[in-house]
């Protein structure tokens, strides 16, 4: 019996290196393989930005890194925002104002 590890881990058995993309404000290429994956990567995501302290990543990186993702994971992300912790918005106000002229319609209904 051997102890390596499977060839290849489902996503939601992965770490997720946020600080490293936040620090470059890219998404490894074939990291987001699926619909589902990104799905799971945007709540991730969402909940590693509210855990971490401020200052540990710029807005910069962050909307760099949500233009990198589908257009309906950009509003989930947002909305899972608002739903986790609506008083966190005031700290994301520049980012979310910015996303949100894009997908007015889609956040609101």
């Amino acid at each position: 019996m051997s102890d390596a590890p499977p060839a290849s881990l489902p996503f939601a058995a992965q770490a997720v290196p946020f600080h490293e993309m936040l620090a470059t404000g890219k998404i490894p290429a074939g990291l987001l393989s699926s619909p589902y994956v990104a799905e799971q990567f945007t709540e991730r995501l969402v909940h590693y930005v509210l855990s971490v302290p401020s200052g540990s990543y710029t807005m910069a990186n962050l909307s760099r890194l949500l233009e990198q993702i589908d257009s309906r994971q950009q509003v989930t992300f947002f909305r899972k925002l608002k739903e986790t912790s609506p008083e966190s918005l005031k700290d994301f106000a520049p980012l979310y104002y910015g996303f949100m002229s894009e997908f007015k319609e889609l956040l609101f209904t």
